[in-house]
């Protein structure tokens, strides 16, 4: 009679869940990033997942429909590093420029206690997931899903080692599990006081980049026999004493791969030789002089893949106008935004990332302008699409608008990265957002921007 029952139950809830209504975006152009544009064209979703999409798609007799004329869908954009939902968050990434980290209104960590050595451990959170983190309540999701944005790689930025970063789709609910596609992505290493959380202030260690550079080195070299201590007593523990568990090392472990802050060429290359020095693959972040010539020398010689900051270095705002510029900070104004359109030409996998920008008009005004500065529409879309999902691992999910995949999708009524073009509507799991309006700079009720990202590399 259990067994039944328990038959039952499952059968009612499958049938409950067939009967859940399909949305069809019909006579829409579709961009699907992966294939060929479809001029007019439907998509079906269903149950999260895009069910159907073609010239030619019959419509279910259950789907809610959505007249598509005069609209386009895109494939729904994706945050390649970001902080949007962490609390407290520092930004991620702007691969060694100067400055701290911006606060996002959240209490201030506690001080750490003074570290005399790498064996203290210092500004290390290793074990730290950001899926264990995110809050779906913050604001910034919602503000991010109105200039298209879907999903991020969202990371952990305070400390040294500040924790492993997660790919999320950024829904709005009371449950942040339901938002996580992969838990752990890597993780997230600065090289600079304010990224350290602390961690080299007040004299203590380490407070130089030579120290700084010297404690991750000693972090692996500690994991390493650490791992080699829990093999041998695993294989044979009988009269081994047993080894001491460290949750910092153990977080470290668990991470296969690493983000490193890469800057200015000279650190583009320290970078490149230490994570051969550590044997982990790794991706790079910031590259704001990846125009350079030497920066693409190196890049290409070590098949590197990096994330390329959106935020474009400016003049301060509050400097004094008649002071004059050193010519390298004119120079580095002027050809950063260039840095995308010079790694597609050289052919180096890279994507783009918010750096703590979140509302849609600071978005679209930092990915045009690296549309203004050589880098085709068609390649911006694929740099916030499916080249994150594809340095992810997710391209089988993410990315492009393919039968199968999360129904993660942005629909338009023009260009997407054009001034004027709003999200009519987004789609995050299938589960369908209507932007708010924008509030006009400077006035009420208009979206807080989320913490750029640590700086990366100390100067």
């Amino acid at each position: 009679m259990r067994n039944l029952l328990t038959a039952l139950l499952l059968f009612s809830g499958c049938a409950f869940a067939a009967e859940v209504p399909a949305i069809a975006i019909h006579n829409a152009k579709i961009v699907t990033v992966s294939g060929a544009v479809i001029a007019k064209g439907t998509v079906v979703v269903r149950n999260g997942l895009i069910q159907e999409v073609g010239p030619n798609v019959a419509i279910p007799a259950d789907a809610e429909v959505i007249e598509g004329e005069g609209m386009t869908v895109y494939p729904g954009l994706v945050d390649a590093l970001s902080t949007w939902g962490m609390p407290g968050a520092g930004g991620a990434g702007r691969g060694g420029a100067r400055g701290g980290a911006a606060a996002t209104g959240a209490a201030a960590a506690p001080a750490e206690p003074r570290a005399r050595g790498p064996e203290d451990r210092p500004s290390t959170t290793s074990w730290i997931k950001a899926a264990d983190e995110i809050n779906p309540a913050d604001r910034t999701i919602e503000t991010a899903r109105g200039a298209g944005f879907t999903t991020a790689a969202v990371w952990p930025t305070r400390g040294f080692f500040a924790g492993q970063g997660s790919m999320v789709d950024l829904l709005s609910g009371e449950k942040a599990g339901e938002m996580v596609l992969v838990p752990s992505l890597g993780q997230y290493i600065s090289l600079s006081r304010a990224g350290g959380g602390g961690g080299g202030m007040g004299g203590g260690f380490p407070s130089a980049l030579m120290g700084m550079i010297a404690y991750v080195r000693q972090i692996y070299l500690d994991a390493d026999h650490y791992q080699l201590v829990k093999d041998a007593y695993a294989k044979s523990p009988l009269g081994m004493q047993r080894p001491e568990y460290d949750r910092a090392l153990e977080g470290v472990l668990e991470s296969k791969m690493i983000l490193l802050p890469a800057n200015r060429w000279v650190e583009v290359d320290r970078m490149i030789h230490f994570a051969a020095e550590l044997k982990r693959p790794a991706i790079y972040y910031g590259l704001r002089e990846g125009f350079e010539p030497r920066s693409v020398e190196y890049l290409k010689k070590a098949n590197a893949t990096v994330l390329v900051s959106l935020r474009w270095p400016e003049k301060a705002r509050d400097q004094d106008p008649d002071a004059e510029d050193p010519y390298r900070q004119m120079e580095l104004r002027e050809k950063a935004p260039t840095t995308p359109a010079v790694l597609q030409k050289n052919g180096i996998k890279f994507a783009l990332y918010s750096d703590g920008l979140s509302a849609p008009r600071d978005l679209q005004r930092a990915i045009k302008k690296a549309i203004d500065n050589g880098l085709s529409r068609e390649d911006a879309l694929r740099a916030l699409t499916l080249s994150p999902a594809e340095i992810y691992g997710v391209q089988d999910r993410l990315g492009s608008i393919e039968k199968g995949k999360i129904a993660n999708l942005v629909v338009t009524k023009g260009e997407i990265f054009d001034d004027r073009t709003r999200a009519q509507f987004v789609l995050v799991d299938g589960n369908k957002y209507t932007p708010a309006p924008e509030a006009a700079p400077g006035g009420r009720g208009g979206a807080t921007a989320a913490a750029s990202p640590n700086n990366g590399v100390k100067k």
